[in-house]
């Protein structure tokens, strides 16, 4: 197995410390740096490495050794100053990979300019997948690139009881059946063999407008 390189990540926020807890659950080694004493005190006793320190120094964030991380996430959200000031710093310490959490597209473009390598809008992007969940019949969304999405969903009633292989979806609906999971049991790759029924559940990929447009089919 790969070895797992250490994270720092920098503000310590909702969005913060649960991507810190997270990390360190799955076994990555993380430095957790935030400025306010009360939220690294409440950590201290979850993550193995949490410090009060002010990110936007690059002194301090040299004494800690950031410099010599090959992967840092600026967490802060709230204040747009300490967000861009603390990604700044990164980029000037040459860290290979900064993935940085923004509030706006604006905020995000500023990001982008001044060195971040990724760019994460939690707010923005949860919307975005709740609102195709409430607006059709998906169980779930994710956006994977600019158009092209994977949806958990049921299978239309036109794929049920049929062969996969001979309902030609991919030449008709232009998505493609992944992995099933029928009733009671857990998911499995699709094959052209995969004979669907009513209650499978099903993960479908393809272009956003037309794997939305085989969910409403459901």
């Amino acid at each position: 197995m790969a070895e797992k390189l250490p994270v720092v990540v920098i503000g310590m926020g909702r969005f913060g410390s649960a991507l810190a807890l997270e990390l360190a659950r799955r076994g990555t080694e993380v430095l957790a740096i935030d400025n306010r004493p009360k939220i690294v005190q409440a950590l201290s006793g979850r993550l193995t490495h949490v410090l009060t320190a002010d990110a936007t120094d690059i002194d301090t964030l040299r004494e800690l050794g950031v410099d010599e991380f090959y992967r840092a996430v600026v967490a802060i959200g709230g204040d747009l100053e300490a967000s861009i000031l603390a990604t700044s710093i990164l980029a000037e310490l040459e860290i290979d990979d900064i993935w940085a959490k923004a509030v706006t597209h604006q905020h995000k473009r500023i990001l982008e300019r001044i060195g971040a390598h990724h760019i994460v809008l939690p707010e923005h992007d949860m919307g975005e997948r709740v609102a195709h969940m409430v607006s059709g019949r998906m169980l779930d969304y994710i956006e994977v690139d600019q158009d092209f999405a994977l949806v958990k969903t049921h299978p239309p009633r036109e794929l049920v009881g049929v062969p996969l292989g001979e309902t030609r979806l991919r030449s008709k609906h232009g998505v493609t059946v992944v992995s099933v999971k029928p009733a009671g049991e857990k998911f499995t790759y699709a094959t052209p063999d995969t004979i669907l029924q009513y209650g499978d559940v099903i993960l479908v990929a393809g272009s956003i407008e037309k794997v939305e447009r085989l969910a409403d089919r459901t």
